[in-house]
């Protein structure tokens, strides 16, 4: 995991020097079921939210489970060094504007309906999805 922190930040790092400029828009899918995974990726998320991205989180797969209403306990247990959970700060990315939504084949595979997601979460539709991540001035990101 230090590993894949210390690649990212640098990663991360290279891309604010090099002259680039910012998407204005932020696409992030994460698809991943470890809940430290999850969390750093909404915590990069809300980074770029502050930062002023609008930005699109796309929950695919085992990721999916934190838009439930009634999610797993690994959504909502608190992980170190704040204490913050995947859903709790997936939530906090919501209030601050940006739009969350699951993958179109997650519900069906689950065998179940909207009614289960929480309130504000939508079922991407893969075509505007498709359009928004292929658009020059997006950037994607995937956990």
């Amino acid at each position: 995991m230090r590993r894949t922190f210390l690649l990212l930040t640098l990663s991360l790092f290279t891309f604010g020097c090099s002259g680039q400029t910012h998407a204005d828009r932020l696409v992030t899918v994460v698809t991943s079921p470890d809940p430290q995974t999850q969390l750093m990726a909404m915590v990069l998320t809300m980074q770029a939210l502050r930062q002023g991205a609008t930005v699109d989180l796309l929950l695919c797969g085992p990721a999916g489970d934190l838009a439930l209403a009634a999610p797993p306990a690994s959504a909502t247990a608190p992980q170190p060094p704040r204490d913050m959970s995947p859903q709790g700060l997936m939530q906090s990315i919501m209030d601050a504007g940006a739009s969350v939504s699951v993958c179109a084949i997650y519900l069906p595979g689950r065998g179940e309906s909207r009614e289960v997601l929480l309130e504000a979460v939508e079922v991407a539709a893969p075509d505007v999805m498709a359009a928004t991540m292929m658009a020059p001035d997006v950037r994607v990101w995937s956990f």
